[in-house]
């Protein structure tokens, strides 16, 4: 089976839990506050890690306790950390979140996470055939457009998380094997024609995930519905970065795209039934259970 690579963001969540998101301006009281590891990269390796997958983190922490506290939960969750370096001269990243009326807002500062960047001798050492490489987009767009070429050049997978959301060249979006926008994210990439033509423009590349809706993917033939699972909802944040982890877990075991995308919905559906990004990513048994009765 083929290895995950994910090159992508780390960092630590600080997380505020309150009934009422605050205005401009505004003042609130909150009602819990806590801090978990998370990141989109971080996240994603989490996930396809507790589904079984064979995974490498590659990024940039701090010399601060927060990288100490994530770099020892990457331990504890068997994602490997051989590339994983630390930047003596910054923080690690974080990210800021307010948990409020039934959703997410999230401000991420980089910090670490701007240092992701190689040369193509050590993509050479880290990268080859056998390898699935996990994108997002909370590093440095010029190291996501250099690993994307990289791996079309030596004809390495990569499936790519446009997230959070920002323009995109055509070039990056050819160099990939799959994009997984949400459906905002869909919108800003391609502008305001409806998600059907664009789907239609990017036969089993392109996969939508619309929340409760669930996903959509044109198959060169039929534009294909997932719906989502039902779920006790106690914390949206990292549903999608589950969806992608588990999507990448399903691929490299060599499913076919719509088993890997049902299999990646119902994993995502289960995150959101625990707290923080990391709290609620199921194991493969718990996955496999759900789907024999969805």
């Amino acid at each position: 089976m083929k290895r995950i690579v994910v090159i992508g963001s780390i960092s630590m969540d600080l997380v505020v839990t309150t009934d009422k998101r605050p205005q401009a301006g505004e003042t609130v009281i909150g009602e819990a506050f806590q801090t978990v590891p998370g990141g989109k990269g971080a996240n994603q390796a989490v996930a396809a890690a507790r589904l079984g997958g064979t995974v490498e983190m590659v990024g940039c922490i701090g010399s601060d306790a927060f990288g100490t506290s994530i770099r020892q939960n990457f331990d504890r969750n068997n994602v490997l950390t051989q590339h994983l370096r630390t930047i003596e001269e910054d923080v690690t990243g974080t990210a800021h979140i307010v948990l409020a009326e039934g959703d997410n807002s999230i401000v991420v500062v980089q910090s670490a996470n701007k240092h992701v960047q190689f040369t193509d001798s050590e993509l050479d050492a880290l990268l080859d055939e056998e390898t699935l490489v996990l994108l997002q987009l909370e590093i440095p767009l010029e190291t996501v457009e250099q690993v994307s070429a990289y791996c079309r050049k030596h004809h390495i997978p990569v499936l790519l998380n446009p997230a959070p959301s920002q323009p995109l060249t055509a070039t990056l979006l050819e160099n990939v094997t799959y994009v997984t926008p949400n459906e905002h994210e869909c919108r800003d990439l391609f502008g305001e024609v409806t998600i059907e033509d664009v789907l239609r423009r990017y036969p089993n590349k392109l996969i939508v995930t619309e929340g409760v809706r669930g996903i959509r993917f044109f198959d060169g033939e039929t534009i294909r519905h997932i719906p989502a699972i039902r779920a006790d909802v106690v914390d949206t944040t990292g549903a999608g970065d589950t969806f992608n982890g588990a999507l990448a877990v399903a691929l490299v075991e060599g499913m076919r795209l719509e088993e890997a995308a049902r299999f990646a919905v119902v994993a995502s559906g289960m995150s959101v039934e625990g707290f923080g990004a990391q709290g609620g990513m199921p194991t493969r048994d718990e996955v496999k259970t759900r789907l024999e009765r969805v």
